[in-house]
């Protein structure tokens, strides 16, 4: 059989990519060199039989906010908060595999034609979508409502108003300007205000703009999610970006696993004719035979695959890669002990203390070392989903590109810090550093995460500077991982953006 599109690779953006050219009528062929489809969206049984963890991502508020999903085919539906934030698996329901849920009395399902039918993909969402612990005060709790969020905040309720209040009212027109940074703004004067404080260092919106404690550690916890010194320009506007998110669509993860949505799209792919291979490493783009190729890879697995121009081939090579990350997973015997029992209710903890402290952390990694009190983002999967076969825990902390550190002792005792008793829970623990990451999946580089180092020169110049960064000069060929806009993320808009243009170019 012969393809107009052959894809390499099977993260978001590639899936995305796939789905959406398959929807356009194109003969599709998506290759995958693992031995299953998602990349990032993947999940497993990494520490004892029936406990499903998210390799990956865990957390997809982008997914649900991009417009690159808007038009797969693809059924979502939310499944509301637990009314308690311990959630455990029903007796009498067999574990589920991981990446696909049993199916519970009660599940989702939308209505098609005369006949109900289980949606596709169901978000689950947590009672408390992120929260920040302190040490000698109250948590910070981030809910869906952006006035509630802010009444928590005291004096700093009128700041977060003004800044990340303004982003969720300016609603998706502007979440979508800002996942489309080289596109035509659906949302300019929105843009334009988000763009005077996005711009700033976090550091700076944060001592300028908040005037408490716990404004100020909210913010830098958000910020802290860009892996850049927080000193650095355009950190205030991940931060900001990130949570407005929560106040538009939250912060849920999948249930069952991310592997589903992961596992959801193929299935789309080939509902439309498309085929899908996995064990498939491509590794000459002379492989791929069909007119447009589009590559899940970032620059330096491109370097490896093709004969480039001089000049193009130069500027792939300046590429730069963000810091990595040490990721941990545990299988736990119940709910983490939190110091204020609010935490237990929310989907992702933000674990740093102040922001003086954060921003130190950060400030570490940046320059190369491991800090040794580092920032640690923790998912509690089981506040929202109760598929997971009991309590799992997911967590990483930033250390420098390509670390050999084992940071274990470090990252769990910033959790105990916060819930003393911690570790009497853990029944087994599963660990990757920066170079099983990258085994896991090549796009990350060092540990990478992001595709490339989200700075201010790259946030557009992914991988080089081009009004179609796309478009390679090989004929035919295009990019789509995190290496291209807007950048890291499960939004698929690196895959949506190449798709569309090779149907402008092919047509």
């Amino acid at each position: 059989m012969s393809f107009d599109v052959a894809v390499a690779g099977s993260g978001p953006n590639g899936l995305v990519a796939a789905v959406t050219l398959a929807a356009a009528g194109r003969r599709v062929l998506l290759l995958e060199a693992a031995e299953s489809f998602g990349g990032a969206l993947r999940s497993a049984e990494l520490t004892l039989p029936g406990r499903v963890h998210d390799v990956g991502a865990a957390v997809l508020a982008m997914a649900l906010l991009s417009p690159a999903y808007r038009d797969l085919g693809l059924t979502f539906a939310d499944h509301p908060a637990p009314q308690t934030g311990h959630p455990a698996p029903q007796a009498g329901h067999p574990t589920p595999q991981a990446g696909h849920p049993t199916p519970q009395a009660g599940d989702p399902t939308l209505l098609t034609g005369d006949r109900a039918r289980p949606a596709d993909v169901v978000f689950a969402h947590p009672p408390v979508a992120a929260a920040h612990p302190l040490d000698d005060r109250p948590a910070v709790l981030v809910h869906r409502d952006a006035g509630r969020t802010a009444e928590g905040l005291g004096r700093d309720a009128a700041a977060w108003r003004v800044s990340v209040g303004a982003a969720a009212r300016a609603g998706r027109p502007l979440a979508e300007t800002l996942l489309a940074p080289l596109g035509w703004p659906k949302a300019p004067l929105a843009a334009a205000r988000f763009g005077l404080f996005g711009a700033l260092p976090a550091t700076v919106l944060g001592r300028a703009v908040f005037r408490t404690t716990e404004g100020r550690a909210l913010l830098a916890g958000m910020a802290a999610h860009s892996v850049l010194d927080l000193r650095a320009p355009i950190t205030s506007g991940y931060g900001m970006l990130l949570a407005a998110s929560a106040h538009l669509v939250g912060w849920p993860l999948v249930r069952g696993g991310s592997q589903v949505l992961a596992d959801a799209l193929v299935a789309r792919l080939r509902a439309l004719g498309g085929e899908a291979v996995t064990g498939h490493r491509v590794r000459d783009v002379r492989e791929l035979d069909a007119p447009v190729r589009i590559l899940d890879v970032t620059p330096r697995q491109f370097l490896s695959m093709a004969e480039l121009p001089p000049g193009y081939r130069d500027r792939l090579r300046r590429y730069r890669y963000g810091p990595g990350v040490f990721k941990l997973d545990w299988a736990l015997d119940g709910p983490v002990p939190w110091r204020d029992p609010q935490v237990a209710r929310a989907g992702t903890v933000h674990l740093g203390g102040t922001m003086e402290e954060i921003v130190l952390s950060e400030a570490e990694t940046a320059a190369g070392r491991h800090s040794p009190r580092p920032y640690v983002l923790v998912v509690q999967p089981y506040a929202a989903d109760a598929t997971r076969g009991g309590h799992t825990l997911w967590a990483y902390c930033h250390v420098p590109n390509g670390s050999t550190a084992d940071m274990t002792a470090a990252v769990e005792a910033q959790i105990e810090r916060f819930a003393p008793g911690f570790r009497d829970r853990v029944l087994a623990r599963h660990a990757m550093t920066t170079a099983d990451l990258e085994r896991f999946n090549p796009n990350l580089v060092g540990g990478d995460i992001g595709g490339g180092a989200g700075s201010l020169g790259q946030f557009v110049r992914r991988p080089v500077w081009s009004p179609a960064p796309w478009r390679t000069p090989l004929p035919g060929v295009y990019l789509c991982s995190a290496a291209t806009p807007p950048g890291g993320g499960t939004h698929g808009m690196g895959g949506y953006q190449a798709a569309r243009l090779a149907l402008r170019d092919h047509p």
